[in-house]
């Protein structure tokens, strides 16, 4: 899509902005110049983001469509108007397959229908003034796979479908969107990732790093936005000989699970 001169100033929305990724968004997009509305879960996080980047705190649970419903509503009433909306929220949910489907629902929820109702809320104003953006941070997991949380892996790649769907579908109406694909940043959500935490942390970047290439990405509408370059190479070889990268994802799997523990099941 070609590239035009983004709004000023610009009118911003970020989910999960409490810390990491979504915290450093924020702050990279207020330094911009953006006029910025937070929002995460109720708590001292959101408030101090808030403080930190002059942006305008909404507690809300993407979780939920009264949520995202109460967020887009209150962010319109402060900004006027939404430009961009940055689907940051997310959740790793339980390992395995899990064996309850309440854990599902909330991981599907949070990482996939939270951008299918913010989406809904915002197309009708972004299409009847031909300019929108549409931010959806999905990981690499959302190309690949993750090992281990068969949730998370799931619903990413849901993420980039939707993401590519609007693409194709509003692209041409002036809606620009962007899935934002990163392996491992220093978060917390990193750290507490149980087995798999060596996996992400080796070659971790910083949410300053991955905001700072969010913000040059903004400028010139490219779909993928891949803070780890090495994973297009990953993406490649699994489309072009998808059983040897299964063979290959296979051999990670077993050396993060080895065959003489309890596989990640439940």
């Amino acid at each position: 899509m070609p590239s035009a001169p983004l709004p000023s100033p610009l009118r911003v929305v970020v989910t999960g902005a409490a810390g990491g990724i979504g915290s450093a968004l924020a702050a990279k997009l207020a330094a911009e110049g953006a006029e910025v509305v937070v929002s995460d879960l109720p708590g001292p996080g959101l408030e101090e983001v808030a403080v930190r980047t002059g942006g305008y705190a909404v507690p809300a649970d993407m979780a939920t469509a009264d949520g995202v419903s109460a967020l887009v509503t209150a962010a319109r009433e402060h900004l006027g108007g939404i430009d961009a909306y940055f689907a940051n929220a997310g959740i790793i949910g339980p390992l395995g397959i899990g064996d309850d489907d309440t854990d599902w629902q909330r991981v599907i929820d949070v990482n996939v229908l939270a951008h299918v109702r913010a989406a809904r809320l915002l197309l009708p104003e972004w299409l009847e003034r031909r300019a929108g953006r549409f931010v959806v941070t999905a990981s690499a997991a959302g190309l690949l796979n993750m090992i281990g949380a068969a949730g998370y892996g799931v619903t990413k790649h849901a993420a980039v479908a939707f993401a590519e769907w609007l693409s194709i579908t509003h692209g041409d109406d002036g809606v620009v969107v962007q899935a934002l694909c990163p392996q491992g940043v220093d978060t917390t959500m990193v750290h507490t990732s149980g087995p798999v935490v060596p996996l992400l942390r080796d070659g971790a970047v910083s949410p300053e790093y991955v905001a700072d290439l969010v913000w040059d990405a903004l400028q010139d509408n490219r779909f993928l936005i891949l803070p780890h370059p090495e994973v297009a190479d990953f993406y490649r070889a699994r489309a072009q000989d998808t059983d040897r990268w299964l063979a290959g994802m296979r051999r990670l799997n077993a050396q993060v699970f080895p065959r003489h523990t309890a596989s990640p099941t439940a």
